[in-house]
């Protein structure tokens, strides 16, 4: 059956109930995924014991338990946060058991210990208590020390995401971004995750390093692209070359050049307008998040991908007005201070950070140029979509 998404014509149940109660109405996360499943593969579906995301699966086999999270059944809409319980409705309209969700778990609790057979696998103490999971976005929020309202992380691989936490139950009506339990969320304490993501991020600096300037690093793209003024001198460009963008209302936009003049522009100017075209996406998504509620003043990053790059970062800083404060940490490092919390190694959040090391502060300036390059931006934008 059709999945009701914010977007299609007359879909009350997802207006009414998904929205609402899940807060999300995308078709292509877990419990649509295994809606397909069951009508396109029924003998596959029938051998069912128990859905689990990978993280849940690894848990299962070093320990035996089967178990997720509130972060976990959120993330595959399975979660109802207006009950705080799993999402029965959903579960029914699709037609599933509610035995095929595992139980449920607090992220930071002690979820199992390790058998003996995994010990002797893997060279480890048998009994070792295994603790968090969380998907690649809370779990690098977490790395960040972003736990609290307020605070913002922020990744720029391939896709690029910002990520801030709410402490209301709270979505956009058009679903243009999600929300799902961060990885601290409690029903008295809520702390949900508003994701952003761009799928035409990083993939679009990679195609100009190919195919506009072959030969040369990063690096060198970077001193090149910083030989142009703000604004690139006219030349925006449109990253959606990569898929349908949520933030767009799931429209395929693709990637397109705007403002070109042969006898004035080079490759230069196409590089720097790479980059802020990413980063003027990042704003345009930045502001759905603002109307929710999310001030954003000050970003947190991995000093890794994107960030890298000095214009990158002075323009998401100049066009946002936030302080970008980059540290040397990534998403495996996050995985294991949670794990160290969950085990009780660190006695909280506070202890297991402790030792983040910030590497550089990035403050806006030239707001006023960069405002006018995003405006003459999103004016192009707004005639292709």
């Amino acid at each position: 059956m059709p999945f009701p998404t914010a977007s299609r014509p007359g879909s009350i149940w997802a207006s009414d109930y998904c929205l609402p109660h899940l807060l999300n109405a995308p078709g292509n996360f877990t419990a649509a995924k295994l809606a397909w499943v069951k009508e396109h593969e029924p003998e596959v579906f029938k051998r069912i014991w128990k859905v689990m995301l990978p993280g849940d699966f690894i848990a299962m086999r070093l320990t035996g338990v089967t178990c997720t999270t509130v972060s976990g059944l959120s993330e595959g809409i399975f979660w109802d946060f207006a009950t705080n319980r799993p999402a029965h409705e959903l579960l029914d309209y699709f037609g599933f058991a509610d035995t095929i969700l595992a139980p449920v778990k607090p992220t930071f609790g002690i979820q199992g210990t390790l058998t003996a057979e995994a010990a002797a696998s893997l060279g480890l103490a048998a009994g070792m208590p295994v603790t968090y999971r969380a998907g690649d976005q809370p779990n690098n929020a977490l790395s960040l020390n972003v736990f609290n309202p307020g605070e913002i992380a922020s990744t720029a691989g391939t896709s690029g995401v910002v990520y801030g936490v709410i402490d209301q139950v709270n979505y956009d009506p058009l679903s243009r971004v999600n929300t799902f339990a961060h990885v601290n969320h409690t029903a008295a304490n809520p702390r949900l995750g508003v994701l952003l993501c761009i799928n035409g991020t990083g993939i679009l600096n990679s195609w100009m390093r190919r195919n506009v300037v072959p030969g040369l690093g990063y690096p060198q793209m970077n001193e090149l692209a910083a030989q142009v003024p703000i604004g690139s001198e006219g030349v925006c460009i449109l990253p959606f070359g990569n898929g349908a963008e949520r933030m767009l209302e799931n429209r395929e936009s693709g990637c397109s050049i705007h403002g070109l003049h042969f006898n004035r522009h080079g490759q230069a100017h196409l590089v720097r307008a790479a980059q802020e075209g990413i980063v003027f996406s990042f704003q345009y998504g930045i502001e759905i998040m603002e109307q929710m509620g999310l001030k954003v003043d000050k970003i947190h990053a991995g000093l890794a991908n994107m960030f890298q790059s000095r214009i990158f970062r002075e323009t998401l800083a100049g066009v946002s007005g936030a302080t970008i404060e980059l540290y040397n940490t990534d998403g495996s490092v996050g995985a294991a201070k949670g794990a160290g919390i969950g085990a009780g190694i660190y006695r909280n959040a506070q202890e297991a950070f402790a030792t983040l090391e910030r590497l550089e502060v990035v403050l806006p300036q030239h707001e006023d140029a960069y405002r006018a390059a995003y405006e003459a931006w999103k004016a192009y934008l707004k005639s292709n979509t």
